[in-house]
């Protein structure tokens, strides 16, 4: 198949589609209910997905329900994202033991099984670009995200419902995704409801996406089809009401330190670090050396967060002691800093932070709230809690 080609099949295609990759080797992973939310899982069949679930969000706030709606992809986005197949939460670097005199230190054999990812938003394809230019992208990349990723296959579902927490059209990662190789994709599906039972159209980005859709069968695309996914954008664009201005936050944020209102939000944050767990794109990481009962003793490489008081820890103390400059360091760094780290944003839009803050606080809020009042606030300077 070519790669320009694209093609349209049906819930028995998209089966065809995950044989076609179980039968290459991949541990095929989408979404499934669980919990109450949409998270990924593996799947075997389309029988996995979430058939008829919706999702409802809102600053703090999350619900699904379901109905006899025969969509699959008719969700936004949950807690999880793909960060975490790539660069896990928890991983085993070493494993010590000792007998008698002889010490012997083991690392873990590592799972060389490739992951095919299933239903991955726009949002979410935007983060792993984002997530490669900071494991993959510097003169000493790190080995264990590079092989995972180079192995990897991923289909990206562009999104026809957004959440009421979405803001990618501000951040240029949605609702669809663009043709070509570049943009990062194997295979690209749109869900076509308007005929009925759903219909899927498939775009190829890569040569082996084009073998996998090939063995997927269906029909060749026609123009209707296309004007079709067109319609599905359209409406998933004008339903993203969160707006924020990505053009001007680099300076306003870098202009506006010591602005008022990161008080404001200190005193609403509750420095949980739920915002960094769930962004496709926070990175953070440390390591953390524990004992067994058996008398062994592992090291772990886990997810950090910069709201994590020992996160700045120094010789003399945290650099960053007060709720307000960790929350201000969270913010301008994915909005502003970050341009300066990896040359773009740290935002994708998701909205996954604003859906699971407990107390609802909004970057898009804050972001609009300092910009309401951009006044290059001089820089407060944190000594031992004051400020000068």
């Amino acid at each position: 198949m070519d790669l320009s080609a694209s093609v349209v099949v049906d819930r028995a295609g998209l089966d065809r589609l995950l044989g076609a990759l179980t039968a290459r080797g991949y541990r095929t992973i989408g979404p499934v209910v669980r919990d109450g939310a949409v998270v990924q899982r593996q799947v075997s069949s389309t029988g996995d997905l979430p058939q008829g679930w919706h999702d409802e969000q809102a600053p703090g706030h999350y619900r699904l329900h379901h109905d006899d709606d025969p969509s699959l992809f008719a969700w936004a986005v949950g807690p999880g994202s793909p960060k975490s197949e790539f660069y896990p939460a928890r991983s085993l670097v070493w494993r010590a033991t000792s007998s008698g005199d002889v010490m012997t230190l083991e690392q873990p054999q590592e799972d060389s099984t490739p992951v095919a990812l299933i239903g991955s938003r726009p949002c979410d394809l935007a983060g792993l670009r984002v997530l490669d230019r900071v494991f993959a992208g510097g003169e000493v990349p790190d080995p264990h995200y590079s092989d995972r990723r180079a192995s990897s296959f991923i289909v990206v579902a562009e999104c026809g419902t957004p959440a009421g927490t979405c803001f990618c059209t501000s951040m240029g990662t949605g609702p669809g995704v663009a043709d070509g190789i570049e943009a990062g994709y194997d295979l690209a599906l749109t869900e076509l409801t308007s005929s009925g039972e759903p219909q899927y159209l498939v775009r190829v980005g890569s040569e082996r996406g084009a073998e996998v859709a090939e063995e997927a069968g269906g029909s060749p695309a026609k123009p209707a089809d296309f004007a079709a996914r067109d319609t599905v954008l359209e409406g998933a664009a004008r339903r993203i009401e969160r707006k924020l201005d990505a053009s001007n936050v680099r300076r306003l944020l870098a202009n506006n330190l010591g602005h008022p209102r990161w008080d404001d939000v200190a005193s609403r944050c509750l420095a949980c670090g739920n915002c960094t767990l769930v962004c496709p794109t926070c990175f953070c990481g440390g390591v953390a050396d524990t004992t067994t009962v058996d008398g062994a003793v592992e090291r772990h490489r886990q997810w950090n967060s910069c709201f994590d008081l020992a996160h700045s820890l120094v010789h003399t103390g945290p650099v960053r002691a007060t709720t307000w400059s960790r929350y201000r360091q969270w913010l301008t760094h994915k909005l502003s800093t970050w341009h300066d780290q990896f040359g773009s944003s740290g935002c994708v839009g998701c909205g996954r932070c604003i859906t699971w803050c407990p107390v609802g606080i909004d970057i898009t809020v804050e972001v609009a709230a300092i910009a309401a009042s951009d006044g290059a606030v001089p820089v407060y300077i944190e000594s031992g809690g004051d400020r000068s």
